[in-house]
């Protein structure tokens, strides 16, 4: 009787170790899965400096102007090499946090700069082309009748010449085209789908609900917003609004125009340049209004600062805002790209990191910094210069630099 329950009891413990022992796997396993890789310290890491709780490392090296980036359904980086006027792969494949090779999966793409996914297709926009890229043969490469234009023919004479294509909530195809001029005083833009986000189906089409769907002049139908000098970059929110960066113009001076970091654009609204700007620094209050610049003459399409619409959040002059990418708890990453030529004080080329609330940009602080080699030093000379920011769906951030032709991966120190 005695062994029988002794032989009863052990059965018990046997089943109820392994009971414990599954379980245990299950609670245990999803932290293995989310734990990413942090590489052995290198020289990014020695130099740049990173957020507390957080580790930066050199994911790739050796691109050609690396720009824009997105995730891909097969969970690798595509990166925009505007360079090379090529897209490439890289790929982790085996998860030590630094790409495995660099894969060129199309070519012959001039200017190249902006990529996203859209399901299984790859839209990248170029200097005045969008395309749609569909890998029907599933070899991972695009090619041929893979690559079909969507959008072609926009404005591409004289400065700002990249293009950025973002798919809305509403299944429609948004384009950012820049000015032609740094400044209109002696220069006409010449087609209203400069500085301007332009609003197209996803065939290319104008969508009949546009704000200027029906205006005389053809071009202007596909305008969404206008009076943006140059959106880098731009994101969707989760309620469907539309932040967008924004580089002001030169010649004010170390301190103005103030950057405009964040711009919500709605359709149909006039965002200032080059006839006002917003003068506030930080979040700007309900109420604003923008201020003029004096360089340029009103005219007949636009004559008062009221009709502009301000920026939600400013940042010092000549930081030049490009690449932004939203955290998980509604903050936002804008790559600083840093000036070229300010008057007096060099602004710094880092990624800055603006805290939201309530959904409203409430403050700022850097996120990445450590790219110039001391504080006199323009980013147009400085070792790198952040370009894009993108974040992955399990929270690793990776951030191009198109001065040295780096990828940064940054990750959580803690795990």
């Amino acid at each position: 009787m005695n062994k029988r329950i002794l032989f009863l009891a052990l059965i018990t413990l046997v089943i109820a170790t392994i009971g414990f022992a599954q379980v245990s796997s299950r609670l245990f396993l999803p932290v293995v899965q989310q734990r990413l890789a942090i590489p052995p310290d290198d020289e990014v890491s020695a130099r740049l400096q990173v957020a507390a709780g957080y580790a930066v490392h050199l994911y790739a090296s050796g691109l050609n102007r690396p720009r824009l980036m997105a995730i891909g359904p097969d969970g690798s980086l595509y990166v925009a090499e505007r360079g090379s006027n090529r897209i490439v792969r890289l790929p982790d494949l085996d998860g030590d946090g630094q790409a495995d090779q660099v894969i060129a999966v199309a070519t012959n793409l001039p200017g190249v700069h902006s990529l996203e996914w859209y399901g299984t297709d790859l839209y990248a926009a170029g200097n005045a082309t969008v395309w749609r890229l569909r890998d029907s043969d599933e070899d991972g490469q695009f090619s041929g009748s893979e690559i079909a234009i969507v959008v072609d023919g926009l404005p591409n004479d004289g400065g700002h010449s990249t293009r950025t294509a973002r798919i809305g909530p509403d299944g429609m195809l948004y384009v950012a085209v820049g000015s032609k001029c740094n400044i209109t005083v002696g220069c006409s833009e010449g087609d209203p789908r400069r500085a301007a986000i332009l609003r197209y189906t996803l065939d290319g089409g104008i969508p009949a609900d546009n704000p200027f769907a029906n205006d005389p002049d053809p071009r202007r139908r596909a305008v969404w917003a206008e009076g943006l000098r140059n959106s880098v970059d731009f994101i969707f929110l989760p309620d469907g609004r539309l932040w967008a960066t924004h580089n002001g113009s030169d010649g004010l001076g170390n301190d103005l125009p103030p950057e405009e970091v964040i711009i919500e654009v709605e359709p149909g609204k006039h965002y200032g340049w080059p006839y006002c700007y917003t003068a506030e620094i930080g979040a700007v209050p309900a109420g604003a209004q923008e201020v003029r610049d004096e360089r340029v003459p009103l005219d007949a399409t636009f004559s008062s600062c009221a009709q502009a619409t301000p920026a939600r959040f400013t940042d010092l002059a000549h930081y030049a805002p490009l690449g932004v990418a939203r955290l998980a708890d509604g903050d936002v990453l804008i790559a600083y790209h840093g000036s070229w030529n300010a008057d007096q004080t060099p602004r710094d080329c880092r990624v800055q990191r603006i805290h939201v609330s309530d959904g409203n940009p409430i403050g700022a602080q850097p996120f990445l910094t450590g790219f110039r080699d001391n504080l006199q030093q323009e980013c147009g000379g400085a070792w790198g210069r952040p370009a894009g920011v993108i974040v992955a769906a399990n929270g690793t951030i990776f951030v191009s630099d198109d001065r040295n032709g780096n990828i940064y991966r940054i990750v959580p120190s803690s795990r």
